[in-house]
């Protein structure tokens, strides 16, 4: 198939170039024959025409994607992981209180997932142990997609893994260039330290890639995961005991297309990606400091969780969100955004005394106008919520999110992917609806890619609990009522 696709896209080249040398003799063939000057706009209409149509942007698809579940040997309890704490004699008292705490209060269930690594008592955090981590969650995940879309990997011209920690030779994208025995050709790229916003940056590489070589690429993978075992964190420091508790297993892959004409019984597409738009604050120190990865005072390497991280994620997003706006909403919305900003500016500087709440106070615009349905950072129940009551959006919105987190934990970057299929298992994302994928991760940066439904309903969305991945058997009993928990800041 990759060896047809190929020669369609060569004799694709070669009519244009044909058609274009048509035009010109046609051209000459009127000025020779002294026609009517009007026939001179014939060839000038079907060049203009030949030249729209190969400069313009090829679109780029979601085929499909898969997400996974490891097996449930892996499992983690509530109760288990904080014996987990007490057992492996690397933290002191007031650690193991400190995380108890955290976990206790984060809301989520006791069905999340750890590497076998870390079952261990003491854990094992070796590169060996990294390296059987990422088999154990790329070659099932990425078996699923090319089963799903019936696309081999031979016909892959892309490749983009993204895992913030784990950075090892050969990279994670050769792995799995040789484990599927990939194409020569195939444009492989790994990027490390992108934090929970990298999903959408392996979206924005692909996309490159398939607009920069359409001729000879017409598939892309994204690979989104992070590998807990080298983000373990066996010391002391508060600050960094935080991913102990939040970060657990998963992975997701996306396999994307362009729409250029030229493959042959190409899979249908589920997604069309409307926008992408990223933000980038890495300039601002502040920002630059609020979470990064360094040594404690005894030389342990962990991440470390600022605890400015609000109030540079507040930054972040009121520098991010008017960007995205001013590409993916509807002009109403636009103006009456506009209108209000206006009128809130001319209060506030009329009023003798402004207020201090002003970034609550300002009007926001209405998102849900140009995405109904959302998946944002889960980065933890309360963090889930401030976001959401910052967007100006309801728990309704936050759903995915907040069952994505009880359910998985936080898995980084893919965790995107699993609320896409939350909302798929839901039953509620119809042809044309939008929705809106948000990554927000160290550097700070925040990514937005906007993806809008294009397969047929066949007479309505998929029914609830249709899916047959991870939450096939028990979207139903999520978004999970909370129980009355410790409180924790």
């Amino acid at each position: 198939m990759v060896h047809k696709d190929h020669l369609l896209a060569a004799v694709y080249r070669l009519f244009s170039v044909a058609t274009f040398l048509l035009c010109i003799l046609a051209e000459l063939c009127v000025f020779v024959l002294h026609r009517h000057a009007a026939l001179y706009l014939l060839p000038v209409c079907a060049m203009l025409l030949l030249l729209r149509r190969s400069g313009r942007c090829a679109d780029i698809n979601l085929v499909d994607f898969a997400y996974l579940r490891p097996p449930r040997r892996l499992r983690v309890t509530t109760p288990a992981l904080l014996e987990h704490f007490r057992l492996i004699g690397c933290f002191d008292d007031g650690s193991v209180e400190f995380m108890s705490r955290v976990v206790e209060a984060s809301g989520m269930c006791d069905e999340t997932y750890f590497p076998p690594s870390l079952h261990r008592i003491p854990p094992s955090a070796t590169h060996a142990d990294a390296v059987q981590e990422v088999g154990a969650l790329f070659f099932p995940t990425l078996d699923e997609l090319f089963a799903k879309t019936g696309v081999p990997p031979s016909a892959v011209g892309a490749l983009v893994v993204s895992c913030s920690g784990f950075c090892p030779a050969p990279s994670l994208a050769a792995v799995i260039v040789n484990r599927y025995r990939m194409r020569g050709d195939v444009k492989a790229f790994s990027l490390s330290g992108m934090g929970c916003a990298a999903g959408v940056v392996g979206v924005d590489v692909a996309r490159g890639m398939l607009r920069a070589h359409a001729g000879s690429v017409q598939y892309a993978v994204v690979v989104s995961a992070e590998i807990v075992t080298v983000g373990w964190y066996a010391g002391k420091d508060p600050s960094k005991l935080l991913l102990n508790c939040f970060f657990r297993t998963g992975c997701a892959a996306a396999l994307l297309s362009n729409t250029n004409g030229t493959v042959a019984a190409a899979p249908p597409a589920k997604y069309r990606l409307v926008a992408l738009t990223r933000t980038n604050l890495a300039a601002d120190d502040r920002g630059y400091a609020s979470a990064l990865r360094e040594e404690d005072d005894e030389g342990i390497t962990g991440f470390s969780i600022g605890r400015g991280l609000g109030g540079v994620a507040r930054d972040l997003l009121r520098a991010h969100l008017p960007a995205l706006g001013a590409e993916i909403l509807p002009w109403q919305e636009k103006l009456r955004y506009a209108v209000a900003l206006v009128r809130f500016d001319f209060h506030q500087r009329r009023s003798s005394s402004k207020s201090l709440r002003y970034e609550d106070d300002a009007p926001k615009p209405n998102l849900l106008a140009a995405a109904k349905h959302l998946c944002l950072p889960a980065s933890g129940m309360p963090m889930i919520r401030r976001l959401a009551e910052g967007l100006g959006v309801g728990e309704r919105e936050a759903e995915a999110a907040l069952g994505t987190f009880q359910r998985f934990g936080n898995q980084s970057a893919a965790s995107l992917w699993y609320q896409l299929a939350y909302h798929e298992a839901k039953g509620r994302v119809r042809r044309s609806d939008r929705v809106w994928q948000l990554g927000m991760g160290s550097g700070p940066k925040a990514n937005s890619a906007v993806w809008e439904r294009i397969v047929a309903d066949d007479g309505g969305a998929a029914a609830p609990g249709a899916d047959e991945g991870p939450w096939g058997d028990c979207i139903h009993r999520f978004p999970a009522r909370e129980q009355p928990r410790a409180e924790f800041n």
